[in-house]
């Protein structure tokens, strides 16, 4: 097997296993360079190459504060590695962005050019729902088509509602920690609401959202906090889940609420965008 083709296998194979890391590709390069274009390396969280090459301690530095950079905010960037002149000759200065190119310094004899695309492949986010409501239902199937993976929490015998799922979790103990964005939606409508929403709780989420009315949650956060809920996240609970769109009917709670996560999702990236 090709090197290319060993690479290509790479990362097909952590793409499945729902870690994040980076691609990076040579995209061009200009006089001598140790990486030719269309050279490939694959990035871990820890800044380890695990596969691939894109040259040498040049333009390593640069790619890998970037390939950080990427992880951090989900934004794909292009490196320009390129010797001292080059970049006094556009007035630019190592560390600079300008026209969605960030420029780094190479202080290599070679004094070439080298471009890099660096590309984050992160873990779809994920949509958790507790219970099997129909309001619940209907979020799994909304939140699917738009690309999230959806996990659905419940005990065994109402997991059938479900017909499409990535992952089923008997009861309502989800992992603590997770590499995917998590954005929770608890509609147990009445059945398990304490237990479901301690649990969700307990963990790290983007958004976590209690389908029901503002005083039943009231009287919820109350009894829940006697049971060692924590006060800053039980004030990040939203309730009534969704976006007021004067919905009344199962399908379009769940279409306000799933808009609330798109809402929540996009504000994300645009602050990150913001600050990069």
């Amino acid at each position: 097997m090709s090197p290319a083709a060993d690479i290509v296998e790479t990362i097909s194979t952590r793409k499945a296993t729902g870690e994040p890391f980076v691609v990076a590709t040579v995209v061009r390069t200009v006089a001598a360079t140790a990486a030719k274009a269309g050279a490939k390396a694959v990035i871990l969280p820890d800044g380890t190459i695990s596969e691939g090459w894109i040259g040498g301690g040049c333009a390593r530095a640069a790619v890998l504060k970037a390939a950080k950079d990427a992880l951090a905010d989900g934004r794909s960037r292009l490196v320009s590695v390129q010797p001292p002149d080059a970049l006094d000759g556009q007035g630019v200065k190592s560390g600079e962005e300008r026209g969605g190119i960030r420029f780094a310094k190479n202080m290599c004899p070679s004094q070439g050019t080298i471009d890099i695309f660096v590309e984050p492949m992160l873990p779809r986010p994920q949509v958790v729902i507790f219970g099997a409501s129909p309001v619940a239902i209907a979020v799994a199937d909304f939140a699917r088509r738009l690309g999230f993976a959806v996990t659905v929490c419940a005990p065994a015998a109402e997991q059938a509602a479900f017909a499409d799922v990535d992952r089923r979790i008997e009861g309502y103990a989800l992992p603590v920690q997770e590499a995917a964005a998590r954005y929770i939606v608890v509609s147990t409508q009445g059945r398990d609401d304490e237990a479901a929403l301690l649990a969700a709780l307990s963990i790290e989420a983007n958004y976590l959202a209690f389908v029901g009315s503002r005083k039943k949650a009231a009287v919820l956060k109350t009894v829940l906090l006697e049971k060692g809920a924590k006060v800053e996240r039980l004030e990040r609970l939203k309730a009534p889940a969704g976006l007021d769109l004067g919905a009344i009917t199962p399908d379009e709670i769940a279409v306000s609420i799933v808009a609330e996560i798109v809402a929540t999702r996009r504000a994300k990236h645009s602050r990150d965008a913001a600050m990069a």
